[in-house]
């Protein structure tokens, strides 16, 4: 299958684009980013702007709640890039597919997701971590507080909206 216009090769920004978050260009869905690229360099040779949607790595042990993440996210016009059930796993599989945001796990099976998220935040250019759980951010906040992850959202509030208001 051929990439969608403006978009290189599973959904990552090609050569000369760089994404940065603007949702005033985005209408009512500012989960969508702009990306913009050299002059010229569309295949019509006038285009410079695309609007792609945030690319998103999911990272949780329960497939369950993987399926559902994914679904609520590309209703609301998220791409979801990657799954992933693990802590090493994710950190595999953040370097390949290079999402711009990283749903993970707080309580993972071999990793826990603040070491997820301390590892991932090594990177030279790392992806943003929203922290998620089951239970509420009072029962870590002190770990929250010493966290690289940009937020945190309950499983039960997750929505494209939701993750773009967190990154707002």
């Amino acid at each position: 299958m051929a990439p969608r216009p403006g978009r290189g090769r599973r959904g990552e920004p090609g050569p000369g684009r760089q994404l940065r978050a603007d949702p005033s260009s985005s209408g009512n869905r500012p989960w969508l980013t702009e990306a913009r690229v050299r002059p010229g360099a569309g295949r019509c040779g006038r285009c410079d702007t695309y609007l792609v949607p945030l690319t998103v790595l999911i990272v949780d042990d329960h497939e369950g709640f993987r399926q559902v993440a994914r679904e609520l996210l590309e209703a609301d016009g998220v791409e979801v890039v990657g799954e992933a059930a693990d802590g090493a796993s994710a950190i595999t599989e953040a370097a390949r597919l290079r999402p711009q945001l990283v749903l993970l796990d707080v309580q993972l099976p071999d990793i826990d997701g603040f070491e997820v998220a301390a590892r991932l935040g090594e990177a030279s250019d790392p992806p943003a971590v929203v922290l998620t759980s089951s239970y509420a951010a009072s029962s870590y906040r002190r770990r929250l507080a010493q966290s690289p992850a940009r937020a945190f959202i309950p499983k039960g509030e997750l929505s494209g909206e939701a993750l773009a208001a967190l990154l707002g």
